[in-house]
């Protein structure tokens, strides 16, 4: 693993059983990651996207380890997660954090934000209660609070303040990479652009980064350095985020970006309508996972699965288009 990656995944799978009968027999398996390969550098933001239920949240799940691999191996600063201690675990642990989809769900409501901000720190350090006070106070102001927020509960909270002790929270134990798992779509478009900025500057503070998981795409194309194109728990394109809006070669991904509206109504735009429905990750297509809703299919793209190959430099793509 060369030093400038933080994390790498290498041929990760995650399958959940399906349990049927009195004895829960494993009968069949959901699909969900399937077989991914990618790395993210040190300092920047990389972006995933795709359609809702294509793998993106539990991909980002299983690379800090909330969920375990059913296979392949995931690194995290030169070390293999699958191959080191429950304690060594817990110490890395330290240096990867998330922030969640939904603020309202991911806070305790029984706690004030002080407990909530300051609950990893009491447990994974030797501070003082008065020492813990003042770290949560500088937390707060970091993210856009202030000291009146520390003593009331997460119900007295906006969903972009709920979001901002989210961050906080995910920032206590000074952390080396975050997920952000969907972090501006449950909030209004005008407190979006606010958080987004936030994490930028953040990033610059701190030297973060970031796995930014999202599906839309405008927001990937103003925070992500590199975006990977994820489709039925498979990537099928990655590349740097100037060159993917420049350039599309995946079907799927030419397809997503023709969704994204252009703010001028004299501007004509072609939508490519992509047919057909999600597949199933219980019983995934055989060969190319979009090859159903294709509109470029070959015969070969039912039979043969393609791999995921470099056309330019650093853009990648899983089609037959491109031998």
């Amino acid at each position: 693993m060369e030093k400038t990656q933080i994390m790498k995944a290498k041929n990760v799978k995650e399958y959940f059983p399906i349990r049927k009968g009195i004895f829960s027999t494993v009968k069949d398996y959901v699909k969900a990651v399937d077989n991914v390969n990618f790395f993210i550098k040190k300092g920047e933001t990389f972006g995933l996207v795709g359609e809702s239920g294509c793998g993106k949240t539990t991909l980002g799940r299983t690379l800090i380890q909330l969920i375990p691999p059913t296979n392949g191996t995931v690194y995290f600063m030169g070390n293999n997660l699958s191959d080191i201690s429950k304690s060594e675990l817990r110490k890395l642990r330290l240096h990867m954090q998330i922030v969640f989809q939904d603020p309202s769900s991911s806070l305790n409501p029984r706690m004030t934000v002080k407990q909530i901000i300051g609950e990893p720190i009491k447990i994974n350090s030797k501070l003082k209660n008065e020492e813990i006070t003042q770290k949560v106070l500088l937390l707060l102001k970091t993210v856009g609070l202030d000291e009146q927020h520390m003593y009331r509960f997460p119900h007295e909270f906006s969903g972009g303040q709920k979001q901002r002790i989210g961050i906080a929270r995910a920032l206590a134990l000074n952390p080396d990479f975050i997920v952000l798992d969907e972090p501006t779509s449950a909030l209004d478009v005008s407190v979006q652009a606010k958080i987004l900025n936030l994490f930028k500057d953040l990033q610059k503070k701190f030297n973060l980064t970031y796995l930014f998981i999202t599906h839309d795409l405008s927001v990937i194309k103003y925070i992500s350095d590199r975006v990977a194109v994820m489709y039925a728990g498979k990537i099928v394109e990655l590349s740097p985020t100037k060159e993917l809006f420049k350039k599309q070669l995946h079907p799927y991904t030419i397809a997503l970006l023709c969704c994204i509206p252009i703010p001028d109504p004299k501007i004509k735009k072609e939508f490519i309508v992509i047919k057909g429905e999600v597949p199933s990750l219980i019983n995934p297509p055989s060969g190319c996972k979009f090859h159903p809703r294709c509109p470029k299919r070959m015969p070969k793209c039912k039979e043969i699965e393609p791999e995921l190959i470099e056309i330019n430099n650093e853009h990648f793509v899983a089609c037959h288009l491109y031998p």
